[in-house]
């Protein structure tokens, strides 16, 4: 029999606590309900890229779904190791199995989610209750920090008699966007309390063990198991696992176990030993936020800790990155650059964005920032123009907002460097154009912005020529650097900065659209119509102009910002975020399905986006100066923590109602701006991190 534990009472405790306190408490209305049950899910990571994730239900619906997705090179190489276990208790003289699964004939079986009578966010733990009779069993799942280690632990809360539990662990070995297929030979070895599983003789081994059960073997694979995600996805669907066999042990109540899955060579630490610790950490980042700050907002703040991770090298950490998103991005340097600010330094770890801001400086080639590290260790892409323009406002938003110049001050050669490279011209067409101070870039079959949809060779949205955003953001980095360099005193270049500021602020009143009262998207490209002036100008109304207004530097006048405000908020403005494009312009996808080809189509033609409602909510607040009004636009988005991933803010959503959340379930700058805008306005820091002043050589 396993040892009772004293330490988790304080675990119990504070679940109860939780449960009283949280929105986030789901029912028998959901909990039981199938298609509800398995549309909620849930994620935990470990720090280093490495993931768990399912759904409320107990069955996997995704290829990414797993209790062991491992980060074999962190923050990449993610490999699933265990995919689920299945637990079966007996109790009473009747047998309740807790898990469900779905197989390609469509055959669902059992339902074990009709015995959990709750689940719910105990900070970043996952909770579920199940009654079972006069029975009641919790589970939690936690990994530990900075290991691909999963802990899996069940507690009897409550029963009369005897328990006898039965847990089957389902494994494999594959990369997390494949499945496996197909009878091949796992070697397993017993060892005390479980066994080590070995895939292949280039695979890492890794092992399961179980306190106070024991283990019996009796391998075999099972087959033909369906992620109805993946259908709808339009992908590959059917996966085969392998299972070594199967953990028993009793339990009477006030009892616990704990089955841990590892694939590090270390002994794991107690389960308490690791609660203990994801218990401390979430406590002092909630010590940060206002008193009042609701639920919401501190269920947002916890969800950052589940994108901040290690990037090795040699198989240590050496910095800071995020992931951009759960369950497939990797650390891409727009996202990270666009999301730092909400996820460190609204929270003021101001030593995490600094880490982050020294981890990309050196990965800086040719003056551009890589736009994404690919999964297995290969070169950076630098395939962008927007990232490395956001990282001088991430640059300068920590300066603001720690009051330290000492990191700017270290990154200016940098700096420097990355406007003389954008001048002269870089990778993809990207140069000033000297005529009017612009930044002008794209080639044909590359898309270098954040509506970066690919199709084979079709670029969905390719706005070669001198986008608005991009404008906005080069517009912004140079005014950072005039007032950079006067702080440091670097006379002749804070004059040519100011200088080129100046250019292009009136440069830029070559993108005002004064028929419709708006900014065009794109300018002196290929596509579009020409006019009097000699443009080629592309006028669809889309979201991209709100950081002309956003950003701390605006080009605009006051007539102008609410302008563009205005319309974004009649056309593009919905509960969840923007849409990415007006549903009366051309090329309007009202729903983001189907297979990859139509996904991708949808991706920037109308789907809605998230991290958007950040920009928006800045605008609107520099134009009316209202900040509850403001921050109004932002809690509907509290109302989804409990829709698609539980805690966490979905990457899109589709362009009509419902709404439907869709794309990545956890999405980084989604959460990142969220926060950050609602911290920014409760706290009055939008007065003191925009650039009101309006004159000569100064930003608007």
């Amino acid at each position: 029999m396993p040892v009772f534990k004293k330490e988790l009472k304080l675990s119990s405790q504070m679940s109860l606590n939780v449960m009283n306190e949280t929105h986030l408490h789901l029912g028998r209305g959901v909990c039981g309900n199938f298609e509800q049950a398995v549309e909620r899910e849930w994620l935990v990571t470990n720090g280093m890229g490495g993931y768990a994730s399912g759904t409320v239900g107990d069955l996997n619906t995704r290829r990414y779904h797993g209790l062991l997705m491992a980060a074999l090179t962190p923050p990449a190489g993610r490999t699933l190791l265990v995919a689920k276990m299945d637990v079966t208790v007996r109790y009473g003289g009747k047998t309740y199995p807790l898990f469900c699964n779905e197989f390609v004939d469509g055959t669902v079986t059992p339902h074990g989610y009709l015995h959990l009578e709750t689940f719910f966010m105990d900070g970043t733990v996952p909770v579920w209750h199940y009654a079972l009779a006069d029975a009641l069993i919790e589970k939690r799942v936690l990994m530990a920090p900075g290991q691909n280690t999963t802990y899996l632990h069940f507690r009897i809360l409550r029963a009369s008699d005897t328990l006898e539990l039965e847990l089957k662990p389902l494994c494999t070995y594959r990369d997390y966007h494949s499945h496996s297929h197909g009878d091949w030979d796992m070697h397993i070895s017993e060892i005390r309390n479980g066994f080590k599983a070995h895939a292949s003789q280039s695979a890492r081994s890794y092992r399961i063990i179980c306190n106070g059960a024991k283990f019996i073997a009796d391998p075999a694979w099972y087959w033909n198991f369906k992620h109805r995600v993946e259908t709808v996805r339009g992908m590959d669907d059917s996966e085969d696992l392998f299972c070594p066999g199967r953990f028993t042990l009793t339990l009477d109540e006030g009892r616990d176990t704990t089955c841990v899955m590892s694939a590090e060579s270390t002994a794991p630490k107690k389960f308490a030993v690791i609660s203990a610790q994801i218990h401390e950490s979430s406590q002092a980042l909630l010590a940060v936020l206002p008193a009042d700050a609701p639920h919401w907002i501190r269920q947002l703040a916890l969800a950052t800790e589940q994108f901040i991770v290690d990037r090795y090298h040699d198989g240590r950490p050496t910095g800071k990155t995020l992931i951009a998103g759960y369950p497939w991005f990797g650390d891409w340097g727009r996202d990270t650059m666009i999301a730092l600010p909400g996820l460190t330094l609204a929270l003021k770890r101001f030593d995490m964005a600094a880490s982050i801001l020294r981890t990309f400086a050196a990965h800086i080639n040719e003056g551009m920032l890589p736009n994404r590290f690919p999964d297995h260790g290969e070169m950076p892409e630098y395939n962008t123009v927007d990232a490395t323009l956001w990282y001088f406002n991430a640059v300068d938003q920590y300066t603001r907002r720690s009051g330290d110049i000492t990191l700017a001050k270290a990154l200016y050669p940098v700096l420097v460097d990355i406007i003389a490279y954008h001048r002269k011209g870089t990778r993809y067409g990207i140069k000033v154009d000297v005529r009017d101070g612009l930044l002008a870039a794209g080639e044909e079959g590359t898309q270098l912005t954040w509506m970066d949809a690919k199709i084979g060779d079709w670029v969905v949205t390719p706005r070669i020529g001198k986008a608005v955003e991009v404008n906005a953001l080069w517009y912004n980095a140079l005014a950072i650097m005039a007032d950079l360099s006067k702080q440091l005193g670097r006379k002749k270049l804070a004059g040519e900065y100011c200088k080129a500021t100046a250019q292009v602020r009136s440069s830029f009143q070559r993108f005002w659209n004064d028929e419709q009262s708006y900014l065009y998207d794109v300018i002196d490209g290929p596509e579009g119509v020409s006019d009097s002036d000699e443009r080629k100008l592309d006028s669809r109304l889309r979201p991209n102009q709100i950081f002309a207004v956003s950003l701390p530097n605006s080009p605009l006048n006051k007539k102008q910002q609410k302008a563009v405000v205005d319309v974004c908020a009649r056309e593009l403005l919905t509960s969840n975020g923007l849409r990415s494009l007006a549903p009366d312009q051309h090329g309007y996808v009202p729903y983001y399905r189907g297979n990859p080809l139509q996904r991708d189509a949808a991706y920037h033609q109308g789907t809605v986006w998230a991290w958007l409602i950040g920009p928006f909510v800045d605008a609107h607040y520099r134009v009316y100066r209202d900040a509850d009004k403001a921050r109004s636009f932002l809690e509907p988005l509290g109302l989804h923590l409990g829709e698609a991933c539980v805690g966490s803010v979905s990457e899109i959503f589709d362009a009509e109602s419902p709404f439907a959340p869709r794309g990545c379930f956890a999405q980084a700058w989604s959460v990142s701006e969220v926060l950050r805008a609602w911290l920014d306005l409760n706290d009055g820091a939008h007065n003191r991190l925009m650039n009101t002043s309006i004159g000569k050589g100064k930003s608007r």
